[in-house]
């Protein structure tokens, strides 16, 4: 497959790759802040910092020292307090991307970030997980003047869909097409053969394998789109770049170890290797 990845110039620096935000975490669901953001950096963005509940910055900020991360106000149960979006909002205008949602959960602070976000990120804004799950509660529309991409499995697309489950596994292409064209949104439904729609355009993926069945594949898969979103890549041609190396970082993964002991992280240590091979074959 032919993908034009965006340049890197030689006399580059850390701005010149993106600045990308990724909004995640939460008490016992660290781990998907840490897959997300270190995603991002895999796909080559410039600078990752992460917007997470101060409860849990330690965990996460040792995870991987080449992010930054950013300390949100919680309450006494460890949980995002109401004063974090405020700041949540306060941050957005200094980013080429912002990503939000994995592992994020869904209280009443939760719903007011994302409809915050929503509702005044000017930057391409992709929506994974418990964002996700806050965009099907509230029946939200996601007509934005900005670019928006969703990321749901076919359990969350089902809730955002008013669907069964069923019902999108049969119909994958047809409906991620009317959702994207219904809401000016570009849709990434996950899965077997992940298909990715703008409404007029659809992509349906070859790579992957079985080995991504597995808790946190598509933590990483939001920071890889968030990251050549905010290289400047245009959005449709991101997530369609970022499914196929996803994928083939999976599956150049289970060619060397297995399918069946592949876990998430697997899939940031194979990223370079899959980065190379389309570069090479783009060439």
């Amino acid at each position: 497959m032919n993908i034009d990845l965006p340049r890197r110039p030689s006399d580059a620096h850390k701005g010149t790759f993106g600045r990308v935000l990724i909004v995640a975490g939460s008490p016992g669901m660290s781990g998907a802040a840490c897959l997300c953001a270190s995603g991002a950096l895999r796909a080559g963005a410039g600078l990752v910092t992460v917007a997470l509940p101060e409860s849990i910055q330690p965990v996460v900020a040792s995870f991987e020292p080449s992010y930054m991360t950013i300390a949100l106000p919680c309450d006494g149960d460890r949980q995002l307090s109401g004063e974090a979006v405020d700041v949540v909002a306060g941050l957005v205008p200094e980013f080429d991307a912002v990503g939000i949602g994995p592992g994020l959960g869904q209280s009443a602070v939760v719903v007011s970030v994302v409809k915050t976000l929503i509702a005044t990120v000017q930057v391409p804004l992709i929506l994974d997980a418990d964002a996700l799950n806050v965009i099907a509660s509230l029946e939200m529309s996601l007509q934005r003047m900005a670019p928006t991409v969703v990321t749901p499995h076919p359990g969350e697309f089902a809730r955002l869909t008013k669907r069964t489950s069923a019902d999108v596994n049969s119909q994958r292409e047809e409906l991620a097409r009317e959702y994207a064209s219904i809401h000016q949104a570009i849709v990434i439904l996950k899965g077997a053969s992940t298909i990715v729609s703008n409404g007029a355009d659809t992509y349906v993926n070859s790579t992957g394998n079985s080995g991504m069945a597995t808790g946190g594949s598509g933590d990483v898969l939001t920071g890889v789109v968030t990251a050549l979103c905010g290289q400047g890549m245009e959005p449709f041609d991101a997530a369609v770049a970022s499914v196929h190396c996803h994928g083939l970082a999976a599956d150049l993964c289970a060619e060397a170890t297995s399918e069946r002991g592949m876990i998430a992280s697997d899939l940031l240590t194979w990223l370079p290797q899959a980065w190379r091979q389309v570069e090479g074959n783009s060439g």
